[in-house]
């Protein structure tokens, strides 16, 4: 790739939840671009640091740090060391999500899974955002990208879409009130993906089911997580200039 098409070219960048899914291709995609980027992990050290591997050996710069963000102190010191290792922070995307669909997620109570959702997905959200937000103000520009859900939008039914939809809403709500809060400097926008080839669409959904989507999607298949990383790579880049506060649906025209 030409240092002409790379759209982070010298731009630094910070993914939450990169060992794996969509955080993985979002960070791999946004190296691919010239951004020299923290990839974040909580426990799969393995997986982060393989990531971290595969980016340099292509020429790129990576680092894998350690951060459990349902912790303000863990954010604090994600956000310190990412500053440390990259001198400054232009990107920040808040991928990171709690699973209470497959492994031992899926058997937890619904309170329980609900607590989760709840202090990963939004609680970890908002502790990045006001960690990061008043820096890049400082700085003179920024870009934060967050993690909402195309349902939430639209409703479905069942347990854990509703505590799913309810969350990812939140996240929704408090990215257009950040948007407002931290212009002109930051842009906040947020992502909004369907149905996306992950563990449980793969290993765990019924055929009959997965089926069922895939004839009710207008372009007729789940999304890849590189159909994400390729959405979150527009916003952050300099072409989506003109565009905070806003929600991008990837989700094939499903809703």
């Amino acid at each position: 790739m030409s240092a002409s098409t790379q759209r982070l070219l010298n731009k630094t960048a910070v993914i939450t939840g990169a060992s794996s899914g969509i955080g993985r291709a979002i960070s791999r995609l946004f190296a691919q671009h010239g951004a020299r980027v923290v990839v974040n992990y909580r426990r799969s050290r393995a997986s982060a640091e393989k990531l971290v591997r595969e980016i340099t050996a292509g020429g790129g710069e990576a680092h894998a740090l350690q951060a459990d963000v349902s912790s303000t102190d863990d954010v604090g010191r994600l956000i310190e060391a990412s500053h440390a290792h990259l001198g400054r922070i232009d990107i920040w995307a808040n991928i990171a999500g709690a699973d209470i669909l497959t492994g031992e997620g899926a058997s937890l109570q619904p309170s329980e899974k609900l607590e989760r959702l709840i202090e990963v997905d939004l609680k970890g959200t908002i502790y990045c955002c006001w960690g990061v937000a008043p820096l890049m103000k400082a700085a003179g520009s920024g870009v934060i990208l967050n993690m909402s859900w195309d349902l939430a939008l639209h409703g479905m039914e069942g347990r854990n879409p509703e505590m799913f939809a309810a969350v990812k809403a939140g996240v929704l709500g408090f990215s257009k009130c950040l948007a407002r809060s931290y212009a002109p400097e930051v842009r906040v926008n947020d992502l909004a993906p369907g149905w996306i080839e992950t563990a449980f669409a793969k290993e765990i959904m019924r055929p009959d089911a997965y089926g069922g989507i895939v004839e009710r999607t207008p372009l007729r298949r789940f999304g890849a997580p590189e159909d994400v990383a390729h959405a979150a790579l527009y916003l952050a880049s300099d072409e989506a200039a003109f565009i905070t506060g806003q929600t991008l649906r990837v989700n094939g025209g499903l809703v």
